[in-house]
């Protein structure tokens, strides 16, 4: 069974704490966060204030997920916001074990991503350093895109790759893009340990049911 991130980029921005209690209720496994700076990709979103907030309000691990050039720039204050994972793009990291080592030297977790076109390979030798690879199932950037149906051979592949790491260094795989409760199970079947959901839950009339269904696909 997999756990479900809803995406708070898709929610009310002007009643956040209406939507995060809404993942409580749910049952929500923890909160995702796309920070996006309009350069790495052509949209723009939150920064640590927000992050801020939005930890005050809720207790659910945070992930955040940063679509910026420069990230290690940013990391200390993205930790000082609160964040439990902290997931960098490795297109955007010239030095990505030096990135994945300044996250953890601040105490929180590491996740790595990449664009849909990237490589698996180019990130084969990060993968035991890492907690979580969070697949992109959407271009990064944007809300409400449809899932791309070659995801579900990439997210087999990584799982593959994943063989060859020790269980005790193996990370979880989390997807991200076009997630809706109609894919849930062919996500996780491909390997899925972590779905998440933006447009998928908090378009829904009602969110707090859609998590609970999202928590018993198997």
């Amino acid at each position: 069974m997999a756990r479900i991130a809803p995406s708070i980029l898709s929610s009310d921005f002007a009643n956040l704490e209406g939507a995060l209690d809404l993942c409580r209720k749910g049952g929500a496994d923890q909160i995702h966060v796309d920070v996006m700076d309009g350069h790495f990709v052509p949209n723009l979103t939150i920064g640590p204030v927000v992050v801020k907030d939005i930890r005050k309000a809720t207790s659910l691990p945070l992930d955040v997920h940063l679509m910026i050039e420069n990230p290690e720039r940013f990391i200390p204050e993205f930790v000082k916001a609160g964040s439990d994972f902290i997931t960098v793009h490795a297109e955007t990291c010239p030095n990505l074990e030096e990135t994945i080592r300044l996250i953890k030297g601040h105490g929180v977790r590491a996740g790595i991503t990449l664009k849909p076109g990237t490589p698996l390979e180019s990130i084969a030798n990060d993968l035991s350093s890492v907690s979580l690879v969070l697949v992109m199932s959407v271009e990064p950037g944007f809300g409400e895109q449809e899932f791309i149906p070659g995801s579900l051979n990439r997210i087999e592949k990584l799982r593959e790759i994943l063989q060859g790491v020790s269980p005790k260094k193996r990370p979880e795989i989390s997807v991200d893009g076009g997630i809706k409760l109609q894919n849930a199970k062919a996500v996780i079947d491909a390997g899925a340990d972590i779905l998440v959901s933006g447009s998928g839950v908090f378009g829904t009339e009602d969110p707090v049911a859609t998590i609970k269904a999202f928590k018993e696909v198997k």
